[in-house]
């Protein structure tokens, strides 16, 4: 399942789903109709509850909102449903979620990104926060902050929790996950530095593009081999894979229940490898006009043009 949030004519995102390449579902539309198959009367409503127009309503709806929709698709596979679906081309996808409840940033997590910044590898993963105004949508520009001319790009395989967790051991921690997305940790660097805290680098509006969804755990078995690139400008500038972590998706969930609860909608950036800006020799940075291009296997593209703020 790849979850999306799409819009259509300027209206409010919705929440919806692929079907196939070429097609999104609307969910709640979609799930109004099934309701009102069966006969209930308030189909729509019900249908508004499970699928409202934030994914982490969707998550905080649980079992219920997911069989729900596992239903739909058993439904729609037997010919007894017809999906509101739209021409995936017809739409336009939005950051498949926009308010996650904490949106937690991991630090120096792959061990050729430590050393291309001369940095021993960590004893236990840096932690930093980002807020909801810093999650951009496909497509949409990167604002680089006034008075920032060190701005650089940062690849990150972006992890949605679906379960509550709480002091969760590291072999159960991925059955608390409900997927994956793209996350764009565009970096301030002159801000980044400004103090030993690397916060005020990392919080500005539009610093993170996140998507173009979310992909399950089903489509995605295996989050440690994945791999990650990003290209400036048609140049590509990383390309690493999850099998160099520092630390697993296991190790990161069971340190951080162990400080705080997760919940369902929260996200988790798991940082990035080798080949950001910053630490080139000279150094490349990011300019108006320029494009930054992410790819993670099997989470799609997410693109961004960058423009002064």
């Amino acid at each position: 399942m790849k979850i999306v949030r799409f819009s259509q004519s300027g209206h409010a995102p919705r929440l919806g789903c692929f079907l196939g390449q070429d097609r999104v579902m609307d969910l709640a539309a979609t799930g109004a109709t099934h309701l009102a198959g069966k006969g209930v009367v308030r189909a729509g409503e019900i249908a508004a509850t499970l699928f409202p127009q934030s994914t982490r309503g969707f998550l905080e709806g649980g079992v219920v909102s997911q069989d729900m929709l596992a239903a739909m698709m058993a439904a729609i596979k037997a010919g007894m449903l017809d999906p509101v679906a739209h021409v995936a081309g017809s739409v336009r996808l939005h950051a498949p979620i926009a308010d996650p409840g904490k949106f937690i940033c991991i630090g120096l997590n792959y061990r050729d990104h430590a050393a291309e910044g001369g940095t021993p590898v960590p004893k236990q993963p840096p932690i930093f926060p980002k807020w909801a105004n810093a999650i951009l949508d496909p497509g949409e520009p990167i604002l680089r902050p006034r008075g920032e001319k060190t701005l650089d790009w940062e690849v990150e395989l972006g992890v949605v929790i679906g379960r509550t967790a709480r002091h969760i051991p590291r072999a159960q921690a991925l059955d608390h996950v409900y997927g994956y997305t793209i996350v764009n940790d565009a970096s301030a660097r002159d801000f980044q530095f400004h103090t030993s805290q690397w916060a005020s680098g990392k919080i500005g509006d539009t610093l993170a593009p996140v998507g173009p969804y979310i992909a399950d755990t089903a489509e995605i078995p295996d989050p440690h081999v994945l791999d990650l690139k990003t290209w400036v400008n048609g140049r590509l500038m990383q390309n690493g894979t999850t099998r160099n972590f520092i630390f697993d998706i296991g190790y990161l969930i069971e340190y951080l229940s162990s400080i705080m609860t997760l919940e369902p909608g929260d996200l988790i950036a798991t940082g990035t490898p080798a080949g950001v800006g910053f630490s080139r020799k000279p150094p490349i940075v990011l300019q108006p006009g320029d494009t930054v291009r992410l790819e993670i296997t099997g989470l799609g593209t997410l693109e961004n043009p960058v423009k002064d703020a």
